[in-house]
């Protein structure tokens, strides 16, 4: 069963999407999990690449030009489009922090089991991840914050257990233990890992749900910019990096368009504002379509 899941793995990830948008108790009781199951898996994927190659792709310009259009580029685009749209203040704060968020560890088990190169997504997730401290910081600073105010301490704390985290623990993995064990354990589990991506939906799909219960044409608004937000990060990517080569270009839309929202809402929690979680909510039924269009989009562009 659970080789069939993995194999499979790409429709189930939208499958589950529905499941926790049509069963909003079963989202609902998952979510309080997500961050346990958002460390497990940044640690394991980090764990799973080679340390070196990945410092290698890292260091390379090409990544941290993708690293800015990912998420400075959107973020004042983002300012823009809600200032021509006169977005509430609550709206255009949730619309920033999907933009200032770095991409889901996700996507490097999504991008391999594309079938294209899992490595250059991890760096690239890795760079937008690094710049969220800053991204994010910036969404909350141009934003008011009401009563809440902006506990630094809190907020740094959380920006080291969730980000850097994991990156400090796999590094001291691959630095101490034996490699030989450790590369049979590691090629042992990394076909699972995926199976963790399945909570993410079916977890943060449940807050969209009830606002759906609670105001349907409110709901559908906010799935209409959610599927808007989806179509312009991974289109605008794909075009810019188009002269690279389809499966460059099409490795860098997907990362582009996979947000790791839940790791933006772990850091900075209530101070994202009450649009926030239904808007990430909405996020995830197109960003979890991505992969089965993007390999449609793979089989036809090579033709």
């Amino acid at each position: 069963m659970l080789s069939f899941l993995v194999r499979h793995s790409l429709p189930f990830m939208f499958l589950f999407t529905l499941l926790g948008f049509v069963f909003p108790s079963l989202s609902l009781a998952v979510f309080p999990y997500l961050p346990l199951v958002l460390f497990s898996l940044m640690t394991l994927t980090l764990l799973g690449m080679k340390q070196s190659e990945l410092l290698k792709r890292l260091s390379q310009i090409r990544v941290w030009r993708y690293a800015v259009l990912h998420a400075f580029f959107f973020m004042g685009l983002a300012t823009l489009l809600g200032w021509v749209f006169s977005l509430t203040n609550d709206l255009l704060l949730a619309i920033l922090a999907v933009a200032a968020t770095g991409s889901l560890f996700a996507t490097p088990a999504i991008v391999k089991a594309l079938g294209f190169d899992n490595i250059e997504a991890m760096a690239m997730t890795i760079a937008t991840t690094l710049l969220l401290p800053i991204t994010v910081s910036v969404a909350l600073l141009s934003a008011p914050l009401n009563d809440l105010g902006l506990d630094w301490i809190s907020y740094f704390a959380r920006l080291l257990i969730f980000i850097f985290g994991p990156m400090v623990f796999s590094f001291l993995v691959h630095a101490y233990c034996p490699t030989e064990p450790l590369n049979r354990v590691l090629l042992k589990i990394s076909p699972y890992t995926i199976l963790l991506v399945f909570a993410f939906p079916l977890g943060l799909v449940g807050s969209f749900r009830l606002m759906f219960d609670a105001d349907p044409m409110m709901a559908l608004r906010y799935f209409i910019i959610a599927v808007a937000l989806c179509m312009a990060f991974f289109v605008t990517t794909f075009m810019v990096f188009r002269k690279q080569g389809v499966e460059i270009a099409l490795t860098a839309a997907i990362t582009s368009g996979n947000r790791n929202v839940l790791l933006t809402y772990s850091v900075a929690g209530v101070l994202l504002g009450p649009a926030f979680l239904p808007l990430a909510g909405a996020l995830q039924i197109p960003t979890y379509l991505l992969p089965v269009v993007t390999r449609w989009l793979h089989k036809n562009l090579l033709q």
